[in-house]
């Protein structure tokens, strides 16, 4: 069963930052995407910023002031957010996937952290 440890949500000051970190219990390279996903109306959850193929992309909202990083020695994927704009909270989901057989998705989700949110 994979594993993604979050940690790094909490409270933040306008225009203050914050750093997410998700730490799979496998390694990043062997997910097709791993990132960070908010839940939306249907409970479906998208994402806030994310990794596909080794590629970053974020949400319009976010972009200019959230970057993803990654320590390989640890194994542990970084979301800085930078410029904050905390008129509300919301639960942020590390989240990844992984194609196996080249055919079948698995998606694994982490516990969730609280994160400022512009309302």
């Amino acid at each position: 069963q994979v594993q993604l440890v979050e940690s790094g949500g909490g409270l933040a000051p306008p225009g203050g930052s914050l750093t997410l970190s998700c730490a799979p219990s496998e390694s990043i390279a062997s997910f097709k995407t791993i990132g960070w996903y908010r839940q939306v109306p249907g409970n479906q959850r998208v994402s806030v910023a994310r990794v596909f193929r080794g590629i970053p992309s974020y949400a319009d909202s976010v972009k200019g002031r959230f970057a993803i990083s990654r320590d390989d020695t640890q194994n542990i994927l970084y979301l800085q957010m930078n410029n904050l704009k905390p008129e509300g909270t919301d639960v942020s989901y590390c989240g990844a996937r992984r194609r196996r057989d080249g055919v079948i998705d698995e998606t694994y989700w982490g516990q969730g952290t609280q994160v400022p949110v512009s309302e």
